[in-house]
């Protein structure tokens, strides 16, 4: 089930949280939705849920209308929130119970889809426990079953792998994997190198705007604009050697990576600077030890896109 999102805009008295966004994600793909804090990820995650209504705007979910069907679309949502509310004086096992019931969940059928829940987020050893006595980890996997006990084809996870451990971590980016094979996932997160694991595709806002979209490779080259290459050169004059690197052709920058063993960041704009660089070497009777190429890391990318 795919979602559709057209000039979506939310505002909150004169302030603009969201401001004419417009998306499509489509069925089996993972999205990572990212945006420093108040840039309008969790209020665009509730308009989707129908938790709050925009201002302007559609969405549209399998081709409905969210404002024409709202409730028969809700049935077809899991929604995992950022605070994550939960009956903590509940047993985790009642509370999914509870949770399947009021999704309508078919009696004979709550109790299957109860232990698969427990089964996959690994909470057979905390079922019985109350929640308000398990971990942090233990309670967003918790919030994780019953975002899933009803088996919806879209799932809304906003920071799903809060609290959770290194091995936690790499299970439920696992699960999220395997759900992204038959259902539409949005993914909001703050640690990036589990958005280049996980999702298919990345969608950046900053104060309410589209400010990225694409797969985590071509964001790289629309923020970067060139290549960088890691070269280290010795037995020359550091100075020398980055004026010299600087007059090439091809090279539209030059960084300082490491002083102390003539290290450079070469930002370029073609693959002949290489030539350009061993040549330059021999010239100079430089000794090149290193010239490999190094890539834009996303969290650089996320940095600049969001500074503003």
């Amino acid at each position: 089930m795919d979602i559709v999102i057209e000039n979506l805009t939310k505002r909150y008295g004169v302030q603009k949280a969201v401001d004419n966004i417009s998306l499509r994600v489509a069925t089996g793909e993972i999205l990572g939705f990212l945006g420093p804090n108040g840039a309008g990820k969790t209020t665009t995650m509730k308009i989707i849920t129908n938790f709050i209504t925009a201002d302007e705007g559609e969405v549209y979910i399998g081709g409905r209308s969210l404002r024409d069907d709202p409730l028969e679309i809700k049935r077809h949502i899991g929604y995992l929130p950022e605070n994550n509310p939960l009956y903590q004086e509940m047993p985790v096992i009642d509370y999914l119970e509870f949770c399947a019931l009021i999704n309508n969940i078919e009696k004979h059928r709550v109790a299957g889809r109860v232990a698969e829940m427990i089964r996959i987020t690994g909470l057979n050893s905390e079922k019985h426990k109350k929640i308000a006595e398990l971990s942090k980890g233990y309670r967003q996997r918790v919030g994780l079953a019953q975002a899933m006990i009803h088996d919806p084809e879209i799932l809304i996870l906003d920071e799903p792998t809060s609290g959770l451990d290194p091995n936690q971590i790499a299970e439920i980016r696992k699960l999220i994997r395997e759900l992204g094979r038959e259902k539409t996932v949005i993914l909001s997160t703050h640690i990036l190198p589990e958005v280049e694991a996980t999702c298919d595709r990345i969608f950046i806002i900053n104060k309410g705007r589209l400010v990225a979209d694409g797969t985590a490779e071509s964001l790289r080259k629309k923020a970067q604009g060139s290549d960088i290459l890691r070269v280290r050169i010795e037995d020359g004059d550091i100075d020398q050697i980055f004026k010299a690197l600087q007059s090439l052709k091809a090279v539209s920058m030059v960084d300082f990576a490491d002083r102390q063993k003539n290290r450079f960041d070469v930002h370029c704009r073609s693959e002949e600077v290489k030539r350009d660089i061993f040549r330059l070497c021999v010239e100079r009777n430089w000794v090149l030890t290193e010239i490999t190429p190094f890539e834009t890391r996303l969290e650089d990318i996320f940095r600049e896109l969001t500074m503003n």
